[in-house]
């Protein structure tokens, strides 16, 4: 089916969401009982369809779940409890397994079942005719409890390969006894996207009646590729996990493959105005698991519209679309400039503006040459916004530091009978007066931040509500030995921001108290532009 014909159907996708049982078979990751109810609520705000909460004969975690959850008042989700099929030579109605999915009372139920004949003769050991009595009786007798039942056919599109008739009569099976939804799944992640939208077609037109669904894994880095296949052919209902979180090589990505069933293929899977929440929502479920987001997922990711080349940023400047292949805002995105060696006089014009800077042209050729000569003495600037703002703002006429570090000194020893200690002295000039201090710390850039924190208190409070967040070293060039040269990158926080600033020094003590420096130098420049502004607007009212 061609796009223009796609956009013209009028399909909604249905979106199916298993973060939270087959998400978190992901190596390293782990959520508690409140960490699925609140990603849970947060699906439910984006507008999925279904919400899989997970598999309540496994563990007692996913018992909990259910009972909390189904006096939540859930708005737009739909819960299912995940299960399989009755064990071989065992009726269904004696199967504890299946008991404990109408106990989870969710108003759907979701079993696996076999399609693949090597997985039913080899694996359960039993007969093929056995495998579909357990199929369609399980769906049987969970219809007959009231549930809808989503069945998903497990290893299918390797069966189909291994005996499309057998893989085929697994999903009659399922159907007949009222299974709502069959899902083909491509459950070792290897087959390829025409294979797929070759053999749901083929499928479709087995059983035209059937509603079809997709569940990719990505062990072919084709999970997102599978699942817009499967729609393309015919697919109404797509399961996946937030951010591609899965077993081995994760799950098909929901936050790519919703933009891309939206954006691409014109159909809808979300209410109005849920795509806008994508980019928050991924950020905070990798916040709940614990897990660094990917900066270079598409869509969503934090580099997924950033901008380095100079070509590139001069071009966008004057079309966005020429180098986006969708407006960033459509996905709760942005675009973002990056300021590099590699960069352009645009890049630094572009991060002036972003940054609410006004730097002109000239300007901007000093800021450029002179980031290109740190750079190549070890600092870098992608990631460090903050301190490119200050490079940008220390070229303006008239602008002052606040204070400035004219000597320091930091030691770290070892007492007799005691433990280790750390200490730090700085000299520090703040308008015409020189503040000398000291501090400890448990170690010499924890002593450093203290001296410096304790000569700036007096003079500006407000640095009390800058927290240092992280501290990351890279040695640049590890051949040279102790003599490497280090680069420091400190991320640091106040109430309502965040930054990043950059040092390097073959010294990781001076590299350290570089970005430390712009740490607080930017997070006092950036309270008193908001203390500005809080004068200026009542002034504007009158």
């Amino acid at each position: 089916m061609s796009s223009s014909e796609l956009k013209g159907s009028g399909r909604v996708v249905e979106v199916y969401d298993t973060t939270l049982r087959d998400g978190t078979q992901m190596e390293g990751m782990s959520l508690s009982c409140d960490d699925k109810l609140r990603i849970a609520e947060h699906l439910d705000s984006l507008g999925v369809a279904f919400v899989e909460g997970g598999w309540p004969g496994s563990n007692p975690k996913d018992v909990e779940f259910f009972e909390r959850a189904k006096d939540a008042g859930w708005k737009r989700i739909t819960l299912a409890a995940f299960g399989s099929t009755c064990r071989a030579q065992l009726r269904a109605e004696d199967d504890k397994q299946l008991r404990t999915l109408l106990d989870a009372q969710t108003p759907v139920c979701t079993i696996f079942g076999k399609s693949w004949d090597m997985h039913v003769t080899q694996i359960l050991r039993t007969t093929l005719e056995e495998n579909l009595r357990m199929v369609g009786e399980s769906v049987a007798f969970l219809r007959g409890n009231d549930r809808r039942v989503i069945y998903d056919a497990e290893h299918f599109f390797d069966g189909y390969k291994s005996d499309p008739e057998y893989a085929l009569e697994t999903l009659r099976a399922a159907a007949r006894n009222g299974a709502e939804t069959l899902v083909l799944c491509d459950t070792n992640g290897g087959s390829m996207p025409w294979e797929v939208e070759r053999i749901v077609q083929a499928v479709r037109a087995a059983l035209p009646d059937a509603r079809l669904g997709i569940h990719a894994h990505n062990d072919g880095e084709c999970g997102v590729a599978n699942s817009v296949a499967a729609v393309r052919a015919g697919a109404h209902h797509v399961q996946g996990t937030i951010n591609g979180y899965g077993e081995r090589c994760g799950n098909a990505n929901l936050c790519s493959i919703i933009p891309d069933v939206e954006l691409k293929l014109g159909l809808q899977c979300l209410p109005e105005g849920g795509l806008r929440k994508l980019y928050d929502l991924s950020h905070f479920v990798a916040e709940i698991a614990n897990l660094n987001p990917n900066d270079h997922a598409a869509y969503v990711g934090r580099s997924a519209f950033a901008h380095k080349g100079g070509v590139h940023v001069s071009a966008i400047r004057r079309h966005p679309e020429s180098y986006e292949h969708v407006d960033p805002a459509l996905v709760g995105n942005a675009s973002r400039v990056v300021v590099s060696e590699l960069s352009g006089r645009s890049n630094v014009l572009s991060k002036a503006e972003e940054l609410g800077l006004e730097v002109n042209s000239d300007h901007g050729g000093r800021v450029l040459e002179k980031i290109k000569e740190l750079e190549a003495k070890g600092f870098a600037y992608e990631a460090a916004e903050a301190s490119v703002a200050l490079l940008m703002a220390r070229q303006q006429a008239g602008y002052k530091s606040p204070f400035e570090v004219l000597d320091f000194q930091a030691s770290v020893g070892r007492r007799r009978g005691g433990g280790m200690f750390a200490e730090a002295t700085v000299k520090v000039q703040i308008g015409e007066e020189v503040v000398h201090t000291a501090g400890e710390g448990n170690g010499p850039v924890s002593a450093l931040d203290s001296a410096l924190r304790k000569a700036l208190l007096p003079s500006f409070p407000e640095v009390a509500n800058i927290h240092l967040s992280d501290y990351k070293v890279r040695i640049l060039d590890g051949h040279s030995g102790t003599g490497a040269t280090t680069r420091v990158l400190i991320d640091s926080q106040s109430a309502h921001d965040t930054w990043s600033t950059v040092g390097a020094s073959s010294n990781i003590i001076e590299a350290s108290l570089q970005a430390l420096i712009d740490s607080i130098e930017y997070g006092l420049t950036l309270q008193r532009a908001k203390d500005e502004k809080r004068i200026q607007e009542p002034n504007a009212r009158t």
